[in-house]
């Protein structure tokens, strides 16, 4: 490398050590600039440890503004119209002048690795919209990192001034139980027609939710709809009352037709009334942030466990050994945690 192509790297190089400084990504996320909120977000999934402190000191500038936006949790079996929901919706929001940032966790390739990330070419017109921001994030092989990223994500959303936060999950499934952990309203969509309506959902995600919307209500499939949704209010009558004194409902839309788009707005309006006036809004949020500050710790402890080269030559032995049936996995897991343990008492 020459000289000259030498001090253009390094320059390029001290130019992004300084856009990186917490102190100047914060101004820009207060003052509202969306790259330096992207950059910020960027931040949180990056894994390399020099990026991982940065983070740390965004995070703590960005927390004392945070909290004042509806967070909302949008789930559904595949292919129940998601993207297309959310951008409806989303449009419906910033026409009323509302800021609207939405966090989508992408599916990931189990083979390749590779995410699709093509939220934004399916949300086009809310992509281009001036008071709507969406970013999606692979949702990788492990779930909680991601998740953890995602929750850290809506503080930074927050600080930057967006009042409503839509997280998008990647389908029924584990990320449910993730996302209800961090937002104030769980939307469950779900399709008509497609054979016994109970059939497939799991009831812990119908408890979760506050509300459940039939989606694609046009056309032949109105009646479908309308008959979907009796079905589904008689079978939440079954599940236990919530803490907060709310009755989930049932509703249909339109989001190709923007037909009772705002029927939807207007109930989760009525939900954070509710929820407020009762004081179990504060309740939930104060319950989630210590669920967070568990999961973190577990997160923690697990990364410093296996990143342990120790560790990783003992694990390796004792795989050989479970395999071979000469020691259960249960009395490995034993050792191998004692020996950590000692490990840890050493060092001090």
């Amino acid at each position: 490398m020459d000289k000259q192509r030498l001090d253009n790297w390094l320059n390029s190089r001290k130019k992004r050590k300084n856009s990186m400084r917490p102190e100047l990504l914060f101004d820009g996320i207060r003052s509202g600039n969306i790259a330096s909120l992207a950059a910020g977000i960027t931040l949180l999934e990056s894994s390399t440890p020099e990026d991982h402190l940065v983070a740390k000191s965004l995070l703590s500038l960005c927390l004392p503004f945070s909290g004042k936006s509806i967070r909302i949790g949008i789930t559904g079996v595949p292919g129940v119209g998601k993207s297309t929901f959310i951008e409806s919706f989303g449009l419906h929001l910033t026409a009323q002048g509302k800021k609207l940032a939405v966090l989508a966790i992408d599916p990931s390739s189990g083979k390749s690795g590779g995410s699709i990330l093509g939220d934004k070419t399916r949300m086009n017109d809310l992509s281009m919209d001036p008071n709507a921001f969406i970013r999606p994030s692979p949702a990788g092989t492990s779930l909680g990192g991601v998740a953890r990223k995602t929750r850290e994500s809506i503080l930074l959303c927050e600080a930057a001034g967006f009042d409503v936060i839509l997280i998008e999950t990647v389908g029924v499934g584990q990320s449910e139980t993730a996302v209800h952990s961090m937002v104030d309203f769980f939307l469950l969509l779900m399709l008509a027609g497609a054979g016994d309506e109970l059939q497939g959902i799991k009831r812990g995600i119908m408890e979760m939710a506050d509300a459940l919307v039939i989606t694609k209500a046009d056309g032949e499939n109105v009646r479908k709809a309308n008959a979907a949704r009796q079905e589904y209010q008689n079978a939440l009558h079954l599940f236990p009352s919530n803490p907060n004194g709310w009755n989930p409902k049932v509703l249909t839309c339109s989001a190709i037709q923007n037909q009772s788009i705002e029927t939807v707005s207007q109930l989760i309006d009525q939900f954070v009334s509710h929820t407020k006036s009762n004081h179990s809004f504060e309740f939930r949020r104060h319950k989630q942030d210590k669920y967070w500050m568990h999961e973190s710790l577990k997160e923690l402890i697990l990364n410093e466990f296996f990143a342990n080269e120790t560790n990783q030559r003992a694990i390796e032995a004792f795989e050989k050994q479970v395999v071979n049936g000469e020691i259960s996995s249960f009395a490995a897991a034993d050792i191998l945690y004692k020996q950590f343990k000692n490990t840890i008492r050493g060092e001090h």
